[in-house]
């Protein structure tokens, strides 16, 4: 059994957007704790200027399902105009 991944999602919205932003994650959120291998899926940071997602998958398997699933592009289409950079992700 791989150990779990711990990873970091940094979203930046664009200026005025940031209530949309949380509700698109926060939406996102309700759907993805349910997923297999899913041990975190949380905001850890809300301010005006990011928002940053912290995730705990219990292998590589369950967040490569994850990546390719229908919540994660849920959740990227309806910030595609909402952020003013892509997302950064870094594992930690």
């Amino acid at each position: 059994m791989s150990a779990p991944l711990d990873l970091q999602a940094t979203y930046i919205p664009n200026a005025g957007e940031f209530f949309r932003v949380k509700l698109a994650l926060e939406i996102a959120m309700d759907e993805v704790v349910n997923e297999p291998g899913c041990l975190r899926y949380e905001l850890t940071e809300a301010t005006e200027e990011r928002l940053v997602l912290t995730e705990r998958w219990a292998s590589q398997d369950d967040l490569d399902k994850h990546a390719k699933g229908t919540a994660l592009q849920d959740l990227n289409e309806s910030l595609s105009a909402l952020l003013a950079e892509p997302a950064t992700f870094k594992q930690l």
